[in-house]
């Protein structure tokens, strides 16, 4: 029985993945920080020689972009040294380390969407910080797979959830016209994930739902699932500096993966289950 360690295990990715995977199938090892601290790498050694996992899932991560600009240090300590630390005890009983990453590692300057072999130039310190985690894996490990995704929602606070949970509290929510991603739903995120649990692939993915939209798009689709539509007024803004990080699945399709079904299908899938607010 395959031994599986998800880091994070109560995130967006990682509850979708306890959900999914099959117990009779693997052995699942599930921490948060309470359980295992990834910042400190006596801990994360103490652990993963206990349990030796065959296959590691790094999910956990600060993704509040305006908390890792005030806390540059916790930002570091928990999207570099943490995975850092992971990659160190990976490498030592040659474990697979599948690291989530993030789409906010590119400047989101350009005109069409980046694939895998694009160069990066993050802005944010969410994103100078996730690749400073992709850094450290890739020079310290050589049994890594490195899966950038966008926009992700599932379990938890999120995009999704603020928007309904501003049905009823507000008249009205302004929403940027001008950003544009490829919303990604934790349950399709997950799906791609655990093809490289039993695969021989390894490297940079890119995985994110087919298609791209603005955020104000998707707060329509959002309020238009959920049938809210006439209870809350979206307002289009356009923010000062306008981004574009859609990504590319173009390893996936190399590689003959699968890749997430379109947003609005995924989007529509998880309002059904959840209503959005969970």
């Amino acid at each position: 029985m395959k031994k599986v360690w998800i880091v994070g295990a109560g995130g967006h990715v990682g509850s979708a993945l306890k959900e999914m995977l099959d117990c009779m199938k693997y052995k699942l090892y599930l921490t948060d920080i309470n359980e295992v601290d990834v910042t400190d790498r006596n801990i994360v050694h103490r652990y993963i020689t206990n349990t030796r996992p065959d296959v590691i899932i790094n999910c956990a991560g600060i993704t509040d972009i305006d908390i890792c600009e005030q806390y540059p240090d916790k930002a570091y300590a928990v999207n570099a040294i943490g995975p850092r630390n992971l990659a160190v005890e990976a490498q030592s009983i040659e474990a697979k380390l599948i690291q989530l990453s993030t789409d906010d590692v590119f400047d989101a300057v350009q005109e069409r969407p980046y694939n895998e072999f694009d160069s990066v130039h993050p802005k944010t310190m969410y994103g100078k910080s996730k690749y400073a985690g992709e850094k450290f894996i890739t020079d310290l490990s050589n049994r890594y797979v490195i899966i950038r995704s966008s926009w992700v929602y599932g379990t938890g606070k999120d995009f999704v959830n603020t928007v309904l949970e501003a049905v009823g509290k507000k008249s009205e929510l302004e929403v940027s016209v001008n950003s544009y991603a490829s919303p990604t739903s934790a349950k399709e995120l997950a799906k791609v994930v655990m093809q490289f649990i039993e695969n021989d692939c390894f490297g940079i993915y890119h995985a994110v739902c087919k298609g791209s939209c603005s955020r104000y798009e998707f707060a329509l689709e959002i309020l238009k699932n959920a049938d809210k539509m006439d209870q809350i007024v979206i307002k289009p803004v356009e923010t000062e500096k306008g981004s574009y990080s859609v990504l590319d699945n173009m390893m996936l399709r190399i590689d003959g993966l699968t890749e997430p079904c379109e947003w609005k299908m995924a989007l529509k899938e998880h309002i059904a289950k959840t209503g959005g607010l969970v």
